[in-house]
């Protein structure tokens, strides 16, 4: 095997998460959209903000909510000086544990202050409001010095928010490994490229680097025709947010021909329900300018309308 320098390339991994608040904090984050801060008294007199669903001194459900000040101590901090993307600030700003008037623990927020040199444990903080709350602590932008103007909140009332929806994403550079480049670079000239075991001579593709069953290393390209046959499916029903196929449609192993592993991918130009065990499929690749190195450039396979392949022909691929 040739070689070659490992690809490598940013891969940004992202979704809405979504939750119900339950009794708890559904209190707290409707407070928040009214522009009020909430927090839970315990049976030995503290309050906790933001608050705890249930008395850590007796286990029991907490049920005795009360409000709290937006103003309070700084309690510890942390100099941010080069905010990432998604943190409430995009100036350098520091992270501070603030406990609020009226709460026996602390909130962590940011801080907008210019410089490290005007932060400080003990300092007079207040929140600075958004005016646009939706039941999110983002609608408290960040804390502010009290000694700065400020600008009162105007609180309001509204339905009680039930459910909070959090994007979260994570950026990571990953980079190929010897096999991967090869069998990515392969794709991007159109080739489907897999790698033997020179001891059980099974085929795999994507490449492993070693074969899981001899455990030793696979050194031998293999080119793979870009059909195969249908070894297990799904029927995907279900629509969610991004999908770009309209359901029904299949998602399906395809096992290659001469390959001992199927691989994931669409199947289509042909009704969900005839997409079966052994239907005999091949390739539709994107047009040549459009390649890169993904699996990508292949758009999803299709029927090749040839008998079936025989169940005992790759039952050992399920």
């Amino acid at each position: 095997m040739s070689v070659t320098e490992p690809l490598s390339a940013p891969i940004e991994l992202s979704f809405d998460y979504t939750r119900s608040l339950g009794t708890t904090l559904s209190r707290f984050m409707t407070g928040l959209a009214e522009g009020r801060l909430l927090g839970a008294k315990v049976s030995d007199g503290r309050v906790f903000v933001p608050p705890v669903e249930y008395d850590p001194v007796t286990g029991a459900a907490v049920t005795e909510f009360v409000p709290v000040s937006d103003e309070g101590t700084v309690v510890s901090w942390s100099w941010a000086p080069a905010p990432l993307p998604g943190q409430p600030l995009v100036t350098p700003f520091a992270w501070v544990f603030v406990r609020l008037d009226g709460a026996d623990t602390s909130i962590l927020h940011a801080l907008d202050v210019a410089g490290p040199t005007e932060v400080r444990t003990g300092l007079r903080v207040r929140a600075r409001w958004s005016g646009e709350r939706v039941g999110a602590i983002s609608d408290i932008i960040c804390f502010e010095p009290a000694s700065a103007p400020g600008t009162p909140v105007t609180q309001t009332t509204v339905e009680p928010v039930e459910i909070v929806t959090t994007p979260v994403s994570l950026t990571v550079q990953h980079t190929a490994s010897q096999q991967e480049t090869t069998y990515l670079l392969g794709l991007e000239q159109g080739k489907l490229i897999g790698q033997r075991c020179p001891v059980c001579s099974k085929v795999y593709v994507p490449p492993r680097g070693a074969c899981p069953v001899d455990g030793v290393p696979t050194v031998e390209n293999v080119e793979l025709a870009d059909r195969g046959i249908v070894t297990t499916f799904c029927v995907v029903n279900v629509p969610f947010m991004g999908q770009k196929i309209k359901p029904p449609y299949v998602a399906a192993y395809v096992l290659l021909d001469g390959a001992d592993i199927a691989f994931l991918h669409l199947i289509l130009e042909c009704d969900a329900a005839d997409v079966r065990m052994g239907m005999k499929v091949e390739a539709v690749w994107r047009p040549r300018e459009e390649w890169v190195p993904g699996l990508q450039n292949i758009d999803y396979f299709r029927p090749t309308g040839e008998p079936d392949a025989p169940y005992d022909s790759f039952k050992e691929h399920l």
